[in-house]
């Protein structure tokens, strides 16, 4: 064998090896890619799964009433390792809730016969309030104080009296107090009692002094008032948070509220029928906030009350939600301290809980053989203290994360409290404690598409004319300029064009309103006249222009037309819209006008996304073999009808494929949409409005969640949501593709 043999066949051997080395790289780097999709698609899946799962419930503790007496409320501290009755004998008895055991009772300073009704101010705060039979009023508080003596925990179970340890006086008659509903404030209290002869009371109480003073040592100026009669037997009296509505209810459904703001002239303001039917009252209370009603009745049914403003603008107590305990008659409810959620007993021993912005069930259990007559949450829903009818405690663990979640909260109308009607909305916080989370996916999911679309709608006929115009017509020399010019934009950082777009672009677009869109209008009209003008030529001054240069005489023409436009927006605003074309649109068209709205974003978005949809749609047409397009035109095609049935057919793949890539740009930009739209969650096509997107409401609010929180939760709910999005129209994009490629392969 000859040596050019022998060296012919070593260098065939190496260019195998190399070509089976870089065949396996390219597989492993594909299998790769796979993979890494799928681990995003499973980690985002793994967080967001819990959210769905369902809410559990497990006896933690089942023992004799600890201490004496009837009960009169039940609450737990923080923790929920001890638990407090309030009892008809007096005393606040602290006990261990796993087990019973007595911890401290406390004697408060009042007998048993002199004790004529009782009131929780809220289950969010630990206040009660006794009524006696001589027409005063005790106000306790417990509380909890936390120590670590030899590294050991260990929590001390008090009372206090935020009012005094004296009674304070409600009735001057000397009256037993038979119902009370009192609300402390900062500066002012207020107390609504029912006395014994059938009179409605409101007594205020205004703290004099320093504030400094601690709140047993300060003195109270009282004022009191006779309310105007409720027409019926009150049986339910409840005052909200914020000492301005009185609601007094009995036991077929007659609600009579109350306007208290001014306690000297305290006003009717309205009357409504909670039932109907031959159902009786069961319990009413508060939501947590107190704006919210819930009036559970005896056929076992909760209906959610909140005040909404009619079309006169009165504000109206109106029924909401209605939740069902499947028939069985309830005993009690109990409010979450912090979330829009409540528990219900029934005479069954069974427990439910619901929450009210999801609009469902979360959990139904049974938890004794016999009726409950009492329950209570712990302060962070964890926990919950049932009674029964037999004198048993029953203390029950709750897992119960995610009760705001369902379907109807992420993707249909929920009506929030303080709303006029159902809505989607996005307001994950706020500065309220009792704030009802909004978390609706459908604002930011129609920003999403409204930026893409409004991007798409300048980005697609800019790029893909352009590339059309680029592989085919222009001249190689100036292709080889044009060409590396545009796909060098892509190279510039879209928070850059963000920042030109809401700093510079929102402004101008702004002041020159009128000439943005006459430009709009009369930029395509300039370019087709000037092209009929260079038909109109002698062919000799049109052959000095190069072939395929011809392009480069409508830079000026678009420079002039654009300044031209802006020049004339002035006189054009002061001409058609009375000098002010946003006050125009926003009193003759009631559209509302938003500095940062979709214009800008098209704009901006549209200018990042026309690089990627330029190169990849050039690329396409370019590399058409040109025996194709000879062979037509040697058959008597013109150029355009040869670009039209021959060359875009061919293409029609990669052009599909850089329309839809360039989507998935604008879908998944964060930067641009972040700084110049606005970030409104709002559901409006116009584009004179802002909007919020899925990856920009990740962007602003995932550094401010708490990590496995709902909101947490839900924010990569939203990256997945966008995910499988992208996801689902690439697939899509690349079965069309995948066709288009079979269909015309064979031009």
């Amino acid at each position: 064998m000859s040596i050019s043999a022998t060296s012919g066949s070593t260098h065939q051997r190496w260019r195998d090896l190399k070509d089976h080395l870089l065949r396996h790289l390219v597989g492993i780097g594909g299998v790769g890619v796979i993979i890494a999709i799928l681990l995003i698609f499973f980690y985002l899946f793994y967080v967001v799964m819990p959210m769905f799962a369902s809410a559990t419930a497990a006896a933690g503790g089942h023992y004799a009433l600890p201490g004496e007496g009837q009960t009169l409320h039940l609450a737990m501290e923080e923790q929920a390792e001890i638990g407090v009755r309030f009892t008809t004998a007096g005393k606040a008895v602290f006990f261990d809730t796993e087990d019973g055991q007595v911890i401290k009772s406390i004697d408060l300073p009042l007998a048993a016969d002199e004790l004529s009704s009782f009131h929780v101010v809220s289950p969010a705060l630990p206040v009660v309030g006794y009524g006696l039979n001589d027409g005063r009023l005790l106000v306790a508080r417990h509380r909890y104080r936390s120590s670590f003596p030899n590294d050991q925990r260990l929590i001390t179970p008090m009372i206090e009296y935020p009012l005094g340890e004296q009674p304070l006086l409600i009735d001057d008659a000397g009256q037993a107090l038979e119902l009370v509903a009192f609300q402390l404030g900062e500066e002012q209290h207020s107390v609504a009692a029912v006395t014994a002869d059938g009179r409605l009371l409101l007594t205020g109480f205004t703290k004099q002094g320093s504030a400094l003073d601690d709140d047993e040592n300060t003195e109270l100026l009282r004022e009191s008032v006779e309310l105007p009669a409720a027409g019926f037997e009150i049986e339910f009296l409840l005052m909200d948070s914020d000492q301005r509505l009185l609601y007094a209810a009995d036991r077929s459904g007659q609600l009579v509220q109350y306007d208290i703001s001014d306690r000297e002239a305290p006003t009717i303001l309205q009357r409504y029928d909670l039932l109907k039917g031959d159902r009786e009252v069961v319990d009413i209370g508060f939501l947590t906030g107190s704006i919210s009603l819930l009036v559970a009745d005896s056929a076992g049914t909760v209906t959610q009350w909140f005040p909404v403003r009619d079309a006169e603008n009165n504000t109206v107590l109106t029924r909401i939600r209605q939740f069902d305990n499947a028939g069985l008659s309830l005993r009690a409810i109990a409010i979450e301290h912090n979330r829009k959620g409540f528990a219900t007993a029934d005479d069954q021993g069974g427990l439910n809980i619901f929450h009210t912005t999801a609009g469902h069930k979360v959990l139904t259990t049974r938890v004794a053989e016999v009726g409950l007559s009492r329950l209570a949450f712990g302060p962070r829903a964890n926990a919950l203290l049932l009674e029964d009818k037999a004198g048993q405690l029953h203390f029950w663990h709750v897992e119960n994360e995610y009760p705001e979640i369902s379907w109807n909260s992420l993707w249909g109308k929920v009506w929030y409290e303080s709303y006029p009607e159902p809505d989607y909305i996005w307001q994950s916080s706020s500065a309220s404690n009792d704030f009802e989370p909004k978390f609706s996916l459908m604002p930011i999911s129609f920003g999403t598409i409204k930026a893409a679309f409004y991007a798409m709608l300048i980005a697609v006929p800019l790029s893909i004319m352009g590339a059309i115009f680029t592989a085919y017509f222009m001249a190689p020399r100036m292709r080889s300029l044009v060409k590396p010019s545009i796909e060098i934009m892509e190279a510039l950082p879209t928070v850059i064009l963000g920042f030109l777009a809401g700093l510079w672009l929102a402004p101008a677009v702004e002041t020159h309103m009128p000439g943005i869109f006459s430009l709009l209008m009369i930029m395509p009209l300039a370019v087709l006249l000037v092209a009929w003008l260079w038909t109109r030529l002698p062919s000799a001054m049109r052959h000095r222009v190069p072939e395929g240069w011809e392009a480069l005489l409508l830079v000026p023409v678009i420079l002039l037309i654009g300044w031209l436009s802006v020049a004339m927006s002035p006189l054009l605003e002061q001409w058609l819209f009375k000098g002010d074309m946003r006050a125009w649109l926003s009193n003759d068209l009631g559209i509302g006008y938003d500095q940062r709205n979709a214009v800008v974003v098209g704009l901006a978005m549209g200018f990042a996304v026309i690089p990627t949809i330029f190169s990849i749609a050039e690329d396409a047409i370019f590399s058409v073999p040109k025996q194709l397009s000879h062979g037509s035109l040697a058959l008597g095609a013109t150029p355009w009808q040869t670009m039209w049935r021959v060359v875009l057919l061919t293409a029609s793949p990669g052009i599909f494929s850089a329309i839809m890539i360039g989507f998935g740009r604008a879908v998944g930009e964060t930067m641009i949409v972040l700084m110049a739209t606005g970030n409104t969650p709002v559901m409006d096509f116009s584009i004179f409005e802002g909007m919020r997107t899925l990856s920009a409401n990740i962007a602003v609010e995932m550094p401010e969640s708490e990590v496995g929180s709902t909101h947490y939760r839900v924010l990569f709910l939203a990256a997945l949501v966008l995910f499988m999005f992208t996801f689902f129209f690439n697939t899509i994009a690349e079965l069309v593709r995948q066709r288009l490629r079979r269909k015309y392969s064979s031009l």
